[in-house]
């Protein structure tokens, strides 16, 4: 995902119990096994850094270095430093990490390949890459993915780029539905992936044909801090989940009726001292996540895949639940963090085999 600044919305603890939610991970088809040996997957967004050594065997992570020098930092600080040869600049600040990533593990990762993905093939990034136009297949083949050369420690770099339509563009997310294990189907299947801008994306006959951008998380973020409404809300302490129940009403409110208005509904609902500040975190949250969730087809009954940060897989779980949708779908949750380095190692896998040049994952 591509990754954002803006507030998380409410991380309140809620486990609906729901006959058709599915949260299994089997080992998918369109991922090659891992025999042997690792690899460094780097998920490089616009506002966080993170390295990861994954070993082989059920794709573990065996060491992490993570930092908020996201692409939007390092772009900044390249141009303040000259702005010469972005690659090298980026790929010196990789170099450093990496040596972090070596004194956690405790070994030498020389030879290992490094692969990414996120922000770092945009303007803002260590290099921009071509945007794939839709449709992609499912398992990662068609991908654009760039060699860049080695770094100093003898670790030879993969970019991997992002796809688009003619009107909206994804850069970190395909990898993750690339690693979501999606099975191949004539009937429609879609994915949910909320963050500060949630995609929602078509899938059909093993291949990626649509999607659209909502920025529910960035629009959280501005009215909850920036706005009049920020007066009227405080993000609560605890995650026992208290307050669902104005999180439900809004979720219900912000699929029935105008958002332009019922945002207002925030602000009086503490004047009239209807909400807590707390309750009306969640009340706001479930407005704009309730509105989201209109773009949900009304007679869609296939597999709905669910991916992402954790708790924002929650919320969206719940609101999901609260409005019907999961009794007449099939919800299927995966983990944000391992779709993340399962579909890179998938990506990379297919473009060695396509390309005749293998350079094996190492021991």
């Amino acid at each position: 995902m591509p990754p954002g600044s803006a507030p998380r919305m409410f991380e309140g603890e809620h486990h609906p119990t729901l006959s058709n939610v599915i949260q299994l991970h089997p080992t998918p088809s369109n991922i090659p096994k891992m025999q042997t040996g690792q690899f460094i997957s780097c998920d490089w967004g616009t506002s966080s850094f993170r390295l990861r050594l994954i070993a082989a065997g059920g794709f573990s992570v065996v060491a992490e270095v993570k930092q908020k020098d996201g692409n939007a930092a390092m772009d900044k600080a390249f141009r303040e430093n000259g702005g010469r040869d972005r690659v090298g600049y980026y790929m010196d600040y990789l170099g450093e990490q990496l040596r972090a990533l070596e004194e956690a593990h405790g070994k030498l990762l020389k030879g290992l390949p490094v692969l990414i993905s996120g922000m770092a093939s945009s303007t803002i990034g260590m290099k921009e890459l071509p945007y794939k136009p839709l449709p992609f297949a499912l398992d990662g083949s068609d991908l654009e993915m760039e060699s860049l050369g080695e770094t100093d420690g003898g670790n030879e770099v993969f970019l991997i780029s992002g796809v688009c339509t003619p009107d909206d563009v994804m850069r970190g997310e395909e990898v993750q539905i690339v690693g979501s294990e999606i099975g191949e189907s004539a009937e429609l299947q879609l994915m949910i992936h909320p963050g500060t801008h949630a995609k929602h994306v078509e899938i059909r006959d093993g291949q990626v044909t649509g999607f659209r951008t909502y920025m529910t998380g960035e629009l959280f973020g501005l009215l909850s801090e920036k706005s009049i409404l920020a007066g009227s809300v405080k993000k609560p302490e605890d995650h026992s989940g208290a307050d669902d129940a104005a999180f439900r009403e809004g979720v219900r409110t912000g699929h029935d009726s105008n958002i332009v208005h019922s945002l207002f509904l925030v602000r009086t609902a503490r004047l009239f001292e209807k909400h807590s500040p707390e309750a009306n975190f969640r009340y706001l949250s479930g407005l704009l996540i309730g509105h989201e969730l209109r773009a949900v087809p009304e007679d869609f009954a296939g597999n709905l895949y669910l991916a992402g940060d954790e708790d924002l897989v929650r919320e969206y779980r719940l609101a999901l639940e609260t409005l019907g949708i999961t009794e007449r779908v099939q919800l299927i949750i995966r983990d944000g963090d391992a779709i993340t380095y399962k579909g890179q190692y998938a990506v990379w896998a297919s473009h060695q085999n396509r390309d005749h040049t293998p350079r094996g994952v190492k021991s």
